[in-house]
């Protein structure tokens, strides 16, 4: 795939439906694996792609929430995901997270396929992560402290577990029931996993946020030098899953300056102001982005649409080539 080009209040409570569930078109499933996701991110960033000119999302309030438009461009591909933030969702059975990718032919425009935005965002956002902390992280790395329990940490550990050799998992959630069923689901993956607390970042390689939180989930002078941190959770100036005192000590990488200083809460209020301090994932992939080893390091994502691209462009491509 070539690198992608540079283009021109809370809901009230829901109601379920008293006719049942509306018909929708159906969307196809992504269809990757997650090291096949990180592989197509990677590639994009690899062939030239600059996050720094990719095109910004557009937030919409509606009644029950709000609407992200994320388009973006390719010589070969056009798309753009639809997503939905409904936060009344889950007290009525529904997901927090809604919405479909629409992927075009890019010489002419003519759709091409209807994918699954949610199975899309919970396999590229953890891609992302992988393809950042596969260069941050300790090579042995074997300690992943996971905050959150829903789609989002499952998918992270599926993606880490192909990037390090992770031996333990020690899982962070608010509910505990959700929390027991991710660390069994690591033990099934072959990995010893057992429900922690904030406290247990003190022993940690890796460090993954994937939460809803607004507020900092751990003491960040807690986390050891030579560990590597990852917070995916938001992309709301006012919220943050890190405090600034681990941003402080921490080398910082972002998907794009221009973004994370537009987006990134973890950063914002930690008074982060500046493009100089920090890297974005394109330098970092190639080569060009130094990685201290004698402080932490921070890769905070909010999510860009020429990831959303880059995975769903790979995903057609192995379905037509099937």
């Amino acid at each position: 795939m070539s690198a992608l080009e540079k283009p021109g209040a809370a809901a009230e409570p829901l109601q379920p439906a008293a006719s049942g569930p509306a018909e929708v078109l159906a969307a196809a499933p992504v269809g990757l694996t997650p090291a096949e996701a990180a592989r197509a991110v990677e590639r994009v960033l690899l062939d030239g792609l600059d996050p720094e000119a990719a095109p910004a999302r557009s937030a919409v309030p509606v009644p029950a929430g709000e609407l992200l438009l994320m388009p973006a461009a390719s010589a070969r591909y056009t798309g753009v995901k639809i997503a939905g933030v409904a936060p009344a969702n889950p007290i009525v059975g529904l997901p927090r997270i809604t919405g479909s990718y629409l992927l075009l032919d890019g010489p002419t425009l003519q759709p091409l396929a209807l994918l699954d935005g949610v199975a899309l965002t919970s396999l590229r956002t953890p891609a992302v992560t992988a393809v950042a902390l596969d260069r941050l992280a300790a090579p042995q790395a074997a300690h992943l402290v996971l905050f959150g329990s829903g789609p989002q940490a499952y998918g992270h550990l599926d993606a880490l577990l192909g990037i390090r050799p992770l031996t333990r998992v020690t899982v962070v959630a608010r509910s505990e029931q959700p929390a027991e069923a991710l660390a069994r689901y690591a033990q099934a993956r072959g990995v010893a996993a057992a429900v922690g607390t904030p406290a247990d970042v003190a022993d940690a390689d890796l460090v993954v946020c994937c939460t809803t939180a607004r507020t900092p989930l751990f003491d960040g002078a807690l986390v050891p030098d030579h560990a590597a941190v990852a917070a995916v959770g938001s992309h709301e100036v006012d919220a943050r899953e890190v405090d600034e005192v681990l941003v402080g000590r921490s080398a910082l990488y972002v998907e794009a300056r221009s973004v994370a200083l537009r987006e990134a809460g973890d950063l914002l209020m930690a008074g982060v102001t500046g493009a100089d301090t920090l890297w974005n994932l394109a330098e970092l992939v190639n080569g060009e982005a130094p990685v201290p080893t004698d402080r932490p390091r921070f890769f905070k994502s909010v999510g860009m649409a020429w990831e959303d691209l880059a995975v769903a462009a790979e995903a057609h491509l192995r379905h037509t080539a099937a």
